[in-house]
């Protein structure tokens, strides 16, 4: 019973495992596509606060498809269309060219922007965009949206937020949990919850408006929903045991979450206008962790039903559970691209200590490794499904990875105060 317990604390909680030889790490195989994206032209006085052509770059490198050409290497700097001569680019290999031009009117700012195919000197992206001086980051995210859409055919998710909890610990009795929201690559963070007890499993509701999460600051766990603009919060569980994991329907009428309240660790459902709440899951076994499918009736979840844990779907309405994860030894935390052909989960192969990031194609049934650590925790999907954000550490501290769903990208979030954990990513939010 022991041992069962101790299973569902690192599945519920933070998994603390002992490190072992690295798995070997399956990058993509074929060259991202080379672009370039020219620094925009400034018309106006004083330097601007952000570089948004630099903002772009990264946007386009972390979904793993595009490579930014070295400004170093860029023959000449076009600010418009108008002025690019192909042959400069050709040189240097790009196959795109990303131009813009940023113009003051009155107390805003007026961005002109296009994207080039190379090879057949044809416009495939323009457009015009403005704002204030404090929008510069969001107009740069809006610009990488549209760029990428037109260019792959799937919308951006650039323009997302994130979730995540940080940890700083001052004294063996005295640490404080902070719940944060920030761009999906970690710029312009602000607090929404502090709390001297811990935080766990932020989620995002489909609107984008609502959060909810677990805390301690009753000193045992119990869910709470929070409205992220107003910080109105409402506590939703106050069941006796464990009050977990909580996850949002497509719908966001109703909230899956894990409770011990019969005596064994179950799924539950609630429906968040009348509050009332059933059982989905009955068994012997410990099930948590529940994410739902786009059909709003069917859950995924992690289960040790099978002896170790893996991963299982099943009807909310009941029937039987189906195992959907057989390679490794341990595959937990499930989470669905939003066309749900790949599963992002944390894996652990066979013959090995470790937990990676992996994500399985649910059609074709194969693996690839995502991650190339081995404390690796909490993935969360880019709405798009080109991305996953996970935690992990990195010389002895916690903090945030993003890697491309494609293995091309892998690079640390930008360092933030203490441990860093539970990431969750929004859905789109325009």
């Amino acid at each position: 019973m022991l041992k069962r317990w101790l299973l569902l604390s690192a599945l519920l909680c933070v998994s603390v495992v002992q490190a072992a030889d690295p798995l070997l790490i399956s990058g993509g195989n074929d060259r991202a596509i080379p672009i370039a994206v020219v620094p925009f032209g400034w018309q106006g006085g004083n330097a601007l606060p952000e570089d948004m052509s630099d903002i772009i770059g990264k946007d386009l490198r972390n979904s793993g498809i595009f490579e930014p050409i070295a400004r170093q290497n860029m023959i000449s700097q076009p600010a418009q269309a108008s002025e690019v001569i192909f042959r400069d680019w050709s040189a240097v290999g790009a196959q795109y060219v990303l131009v813009g031009n940023i113009t003051p009117n009155g107390n805003r700012l007026q961005i002109n922007y296009a994207v080039l195919n190379v090879s057949t000197e044809q416009v495939m992206v323009s457009g015009t965009v403005g704002g204030s001086i404090e929008q510069l980051r969001d107009l740069a995210h809006y610009i990488s949206d549209q760029s990428y859409e037109k260019l792959t055919g799937v919308k951006g998710a650039f323009s997302t937020r994130l979730l995540y909890v940080t940890a700083e610990r001052f004294s063996a009795t005295n640490t404080r949990y902070t719940l944060q929201r920030s761009d999906y690559d970690g710029a312009r963070a602000v607090t929404l919850l502090q709390s001297r007890e811990p935080i766990l499993s932020p989620s995002f509701a489909p609107d984008g408006k609502r959060i909810a999460y677990v805390s301690f600051e009753q000193k045992r766990p119990r869910i709470f929903v929070q409205n992220v603009d107003t910080g109105h919060r409402e506590q939703i569980t106050n069941y006796e045991g464990l009050n977990g994991a909580p996850a949002w329907s497509p719908d966001g009428s109703r909230l899956a979450f894990v409770l011990s309240r019969d005596g064994n660790p179950e799924i539950y459902v609630m429906d968040m206008g009348s509050r009332q709440v059933r059982r989905v899951t009955n068994h012997a076994a410990i099930d948590t962790e529940p994410f739902w499918g786009k059909d709003g009736q069917t859950l995924y979840f992690t289960s040790d039903r099978s002896g170790k844990p893996q991963i299982y779907r099943m009807s909310i309405n009941g029937g039987a559970a189906e195992r959907v994860t057989f390679i490794g030894n341990y595959n937990a935390n499930p989470k669905l691209s939003a066309d749900e052909k790949t599963l992002v989960m944390i894996h652990r192969q066979e013959g090995y200590a470790v937990f990676k990031v992996a994500a399985q194609d649910l059609q074709r049934g194969n693996l690839r490794i995502l991650s190339n650590s081995s404390l690796d925790e909490s993935p969360t999907v880019a709405p798009n499904g080109t991305m996953v954000i996970y935690a992990t550490h990195q010389q002895g501290r916690g903090v945030l990875m993003l890697a491309s769903i494609n293995g091309r990208v892998r690079l640390p979030l930008p360092s933030i105060q203490g441990e860093v954990r539970e990431p969750s990513w929004s859905p789109y939010l325009n």
